[in-house]
């Protein structure tokens, strides 16, 4: 984020602030930019760095989770909640809007989790399409409310556009839109994110103690693993298919 960092003359700086500091080792928290800034410093000064997965996207490859995220899910959830309140009392249908530019992984979990009647991510295209089919569905099943997941990149542009381009398919309802926007990036951490936060803090001071460099610590099947900087930021990390294979069939 840092836009002296990205020039030679910005990272001669931080150089010479380490060496000043007596710092010879860093822990490094974050996403794929910082992981890219890191590995580059560490080839022009040879600063062993050590990277632990921070973003609330959860789209770092090489590992199953990364802090931040379980907490925004959790917002999230319990915000679709009470507009699901709202949205059951008036009749309205609600777009809801969550972050996740280039991944779904928010939009998916917290729809599953919500129970909303359709998700719209990324990864996924055409499946504003089915929109009205599967609000068809809820309504032959009895559903009192309508909510819609969208991932702020999906396809359409968002959930305002989307809001806009379904409002005349979607007769009998009041179409309203939430965007969550930073509040997903807010609130006191999750139990889970704080064990998994010191889990992995301390299994990156334990990396560097060892000499690792260029590596980032992550959590494959709840086991530490080291995975090269190279191979996070250049790797996608896909969506669960399994969750995407019961979206239908659990009616979401």
């Amino acid at each position: 984020r840092c836009e002296a960092f990205r020039t030679p003359e910005g990272r001669k700086v931080a150089y010479d602030n380490l060496r000043a500091a007596g710092i010879d080792g860093v822990v490094v928290i974050g996403g794929d930019g910082s992981f890219k800034g890191a590995g580059v410093f560490n080839e022009e000064y040879n600063i062993p760095f050590v990277g632990v997965p921070g973003t609330i996207d959860n789209d770092i490859y090489g590992t199953d989770y990364t802090i931040g995220y379980d907490t925004a899910l959790n917002t999230v959830v319990e915000a679709v909640d009470k507009i699901r309140d709202t949205a059951s009392a008036l009749n309205r249908m609600f777009f809801v809007e969550v972050m996740g530019a280039e991944a779904g992984h928010i939009a998916l979990y917290s729809g599953i989790a919500s129970g909303a009647e359709a998700i719209i991510m990324p990864e996924i295209k055409g499946e504003a399409r089915d929109i009205t089919k599967m609000i068809e569905t809820g309504n032959k099943r009895k559903k009192s409310s309508n909510i819609i997941i969208v991932a702020e990149g999906d396809e359409e542009g968002g959930a305002i556009a989307l809001a806009e381009r379904l409002k005349p398919q979607l007769k009998g309802y009041e179409v309203r839109v939430a965007i969550l926007g930073h509040l997903q990036r807010g609130g006191s951490p999750s139990a889970l994110d704080r064990v998994n936060a010191s889990r992995l803090g301390n299994a990156a001071v334990e990396a560097l103690l060892d000499g690792q460099q260029s590596v980032m610590v992550g959590l494959q099947s709840d086991e530490i693993v080291l995975v090269p900087f190279r191979k996070a930021v250049k790797q996608h990390k896909g969506l669960n298919q399994h969750l995407v294979d019961i979206i239908d069939i659990l009616n979401v």
